[in-house]
């Protein structure tokens, strides 16, 4: 069996997003603009559902968990791109990119999971309102989330494990801010046969049918919302998962526009945007879509500030 990095090669080169000077000062600030904010607003929301028992549901349980991965999966990249603009050095070594590479599929393939999760939360709280407590118990959601963060682990290891056994060759340039996946196999001078093989598998067989999960659920939810008799009705009934359904639809369209453009010089353009907004944007935003449009969470925030404002 091939030996991982025979060649000798201890680092990789982050080209990140721009050459131009003006341009990388600009790009440090907005994303250490765009980090501090998503850390702090995804740390809020979840003091903000430990403090209040009134959000000790699973719906909220999810959140606090889609919470913590933003704040992991920001800190996956971002921290390191800001260092190499800074330091104008855009070397990562071998060891730390594949930490890195772990480390993303990891939280994004959590996130995955956690939102089919939050959808099947909604369906169950608008379709059987009736069953939702027997239905959605405490210890149902426990294995949800502890599944979701097993899963998401054996994926994420699989796929390092399988780089880690690759060569490389003098190549060590890597088209983007992070180590990803597919720019890494790349770069690899033996076969990458297998690792294709297991994307596809893995894509098949975890990715697609809790996405298909996620579809059913928002289709069953839509249909029984529009045959609520009152318009106030079916306002109240939207507006319950109207935040995650945001989130899901910012979620979704960014991946498939990171992993779905072929490969050509202005399609790599736009997937390399697209990808800024699902590694970057996205987390950043969730947690103030989901505590500007939800009563409750803003309701929690205040409360939770009154009490630091009491008690200094």
């Amino acid at each position: 069996m091939e030996r991982g990095n025979q060649t000798g090669i201890s680092e990789f080169l982050l080209l990140g997003l721009s050459d131009r000077m003006e341009q990388q000062q600009l790009l440090f600030v907005l994303f250490l603009c765009l980090y501090l904010l998503g850390v702090l607003g995804s740390l809020l929301i979840i003091l903000a559902v430990i403090s209040d028992p009134h959000l000790h549901t699973p719906m909220y349980f999810f959140l606090t968990n889609l919470s913590l991965a933003d704040v992991c999966f920001l800190s996956t990249t971002v921290p390191k791109m800001l260092v190499n603009i800074q330091t104008h050095n855009k070397s990562i070594s071998f060891a730390v990119c594949l930490v890195q590479m772990y480390f993303f599929i990891l939280f994004g393939s959590l996130d995955h999971f956690l939102l089919t999760g939050m959808a099947y939360d909604r369906y169950v709280a608008i379709c059987h309102p009736l069953h939702y407590t027997t239905m959605m118990s405490p210890r149902l959601c426990a294995l949800m989330a502890g599944g979701s963060w097993l899963i998401s682990s054996l994926h994420s290891l699989t796929h390092t494990l399988l780089v880690v056994r690759l060569s490389f060759c003098s190549k060590r340039e890597i088209l983007h801010f992070f180590c990803e996946l597919y720019q890494i196999l790349k770069l690899s001078c033996s076969s990458i046969i297998i690792n294709k093989a297991m994307v596809f598998v893995f894509a098949t067989v975890i990715a697609l049918p809790p996405f298909i999960g996620l579809l059913f659920s928002y289709i069953r939810i839509i249909s029984t919302i529009l045959r609520i008799p009152s318009a106030g009705g079916r306002w109240k009934a939207f507006s319950t998962c109207g935040s995650h359904l945001s989130v899901v639809s910012l979620f979704y369209s960014t991946t498939f526009g990171t992993y779905l453009f072929p490969a050509s010089t202005q399609a790599f353009s736009k997937g390399l945007i697209a990808s800024v907004l699902y590694t970057v944007v996205i987390p950043t935003v969730n947690p103030f879509i989901y505590s500007l449009r939800n009563k409750n969470m803003k309701e929690a925030l205040r409360n939770t500030f009154k009490r630091k404002s009491v008690f200094p």
